[in-house]
């Protein structure tokens, strides 16, 4: 019996069930939930607890939370949602793209030690344990900061075997340098899922990093980079090339955020009109285009079922 860390505990993975592996439940900064709630809006936990419910009805069980640290991760948040909604959330640990001035001179190893044991034991004083690891480059590619943070990761998963999500730049074929890197450190790259592949149409590169071994994160619906259709074609294309069996469709969508301003009314009228749906958006408007295009449910249906847990269980 294979396992991940849920912020409820241990959760077989076979009991998955239909799995987003790319969302957030807030985004902020450290701290800012816990220290100053009143910049995310009124009834935060509502808010939270609405959505998922939501999501819980239409037949999503489980969700990967991205967040980091430096992007506002708060577990003992997550928990609560999940122990409210009954969906299962997994929680990351890693770091994002805000390596801060006092990290100067941190090695790879101090931080890998920091990751193992987010895993290991637990995160921010809680016995609440990350079930996966992140870092992140984008349109400057890897820095030297973000060198770190991947070599950290690397090591990290070589300790504890938690496999990888990167977030990454596809448009500028960012994940050439971020694999280079773990493949210098020794990592399967089955063991890796790069995200944010749909921010690009480049069915050929798309295809150079599935022949690399990775999974790929589809994870960004509607999205702005590209259209919506132009990204279920691309998946599509994909899709009939064989490679259904490694890709991951998600929203990278958020439900509390800082609002500047503080006008919530109107952030929430913007993100309405940005996606209406949620993390139903792939339910309501994804799925039936791709039958529509001739894909088999039971593809469908392994893709958000099947391939996470295949991930999770490193296979």
């Amino acid at each position: 019996m294979a396992t991940v860390n849920s912020v409820l505990g241990p959760l077989d993975t076979a009991d998955l069930g239909f799995t987003l592996m790319h969302e957030h439940i807030m985004v902020g900064a450290a701290g800012v939930y816990r220290d100053c709630p009143e910049l995310l809006g009124p009834n935060c936990m509502e808010r939270v607890v609405a959505r998922l419910t939501a999501a819980k009805e239409e037949g999503i069980d489980t969700l990967v939370d991205a967040t980091t640290l430096d992007l506002g991760r708060d577990v003992e948040l997550l928990a609560e949602a999940s122990r409210r909604t009954g969906v299962q959330i997994i929680a990351c640990t890693g770091w994002w793209l805000d390596v801060p001035r006092f990290f100067t001179g941190v090695s790879p190893d101090q931080l890998a030690r920091v990751f193992v044991r987010e895993i290991e034991k637990g995160i921010g004083g809680t016995d609440i344990k990350a079930g996966i690891l992140k870092s992140a480059s984008d349109v400057a590619g890897v820095t030297p900061e973000e060198g770190i943070v991947l070599r950290a990761v690397a090591r990290a998963h070589h300790e504890t075997g938690v496999p990888i999500m990167l977030h990454s730049y596809s448009p500028g074929q960012v994940g050439r340098q971020q694999l280079a890197i773990m493949r210098e450190e020794g990592v399967d790259l089955g063991r890796i899922k790069m995200d944010h592949s749909n921010d690009t149409t480049d069915v050929e590169y798309l295809t150079w990093l599935l022949d690399q071994g990775c999974y790929l994160g589809l994870d960004r619906y509607p999205g702005r980079t590209a259209s919506p259709k132009a990204r279920t074609r691309t998946m599509k294309a994909l899709i009939d090339a064989g490679f259904a069996d490694r890709l991951c469709p998600s929203h990278d969508g958020i439900v509390l955020s800082v609002v500047g301003g503080g006008d919530f009314e109107h952030a929430e009228a913007e993100r309405l009109e940005y996606n209406p749906h949620g993390f139903l958006y792939l339910g309501k408007v994804v799925l039936p285009e791709l039958r529509e295009m001739g894909v088999p449910e039971e593809t469908l249906q392994s893709m958000f079922v099947d391939v996470p847990r295949r991930f999770f269980e490193g296979r």
